[in-house]
């Protein structure tokens, strides 16, 4: 059985970049946010609008107009998260189960691993880490970034240092691209041979 290793981090530690490390090395890699894009102009697109009606245009979420319906609106983000969710595990079990006749272990990126639970559908999970200035630094460099938007994200997140504590790897992306090359290579080397025993259809 394919050994699945959970990919996870706080904003600006580097887990896209790390996650296309582990592509680059062969691994294959399953994106939880990509999954929420596709589904958003594919087949939740509909159900959606049903529940959040004006929120659709074209056939694709308006993620603006999403947003907007749910702000601020625990019941309201209850509601989506389970129309979307379901429909990201079965594009999830539908990755594994591809990949499970060939790949020794397999990655899923997922943002809120450990905020939502889904540590139960790994093996084992790798948490991704940077200092506090280097995070905030990267943050505040993207386009359009203010530290109210920053803070409340970080306010949505588990702060980094509990992940960590819950963490069976790490990588610290503050060293440069090849030192976390390095990590996942050694991470990679670690998990050579190991057999997954998680069934991740349990756990929807």
């Amino acid at each position: 059985m394919t050994f699945v290793l959970g990919l996870t981090g706080s904003i600006g530690m580097g887990k896209s970049a790390t996650a296309a490390l582990f592509r680059r090395l062969g691994v294959p890699v399953h994106d939880a946010d990509a999954a929420v894009h596709a589904l958003y102009r594919g087949r939740a697109a509909p159900l959606i609008e049903d529940a959040f009606p004006g929120t659709v245009a074209g056939g694709a979420v308006d993620r603006r107009k999403l947003g907007q319906a749910v702000i601020n609106d625990a019941e309201k983000l209850k509601r989506l998260e389970s129309i979307v969710h379901p429909l990201v595990r079965e594009e999830e079990e539908n990755f594994l189960r591809r990949v499970s006749a060939t790949a020794p272990f397999a990655v899923l990126d997922i943002p809120l691993l450990l905020e939502t639970g889904g540590e139960d559908r790994c093996d084992a999970v790798l948490v991704v880490t940077a200092p506090p200035d280097v995070q905030h630094a990267r943050v505040m460099a993207r386009p359009g970034m203010t530290e109210e938007t920053f803070n409340a994200i970080l306010a949505k997140q588990m702060p980094d240092a509990a992940k960590r504590a819950r963490a069976h790897f790490l990588v610290d992306t503050s060293r440069g691209f090849a030192s976390a090359e390095a990590q996942v290579r050694s991470i990679m080397a670690c998990l050579a041979g190991r057999p997954g025993r998680r069934n991740p259809r349990k756990s929807v």
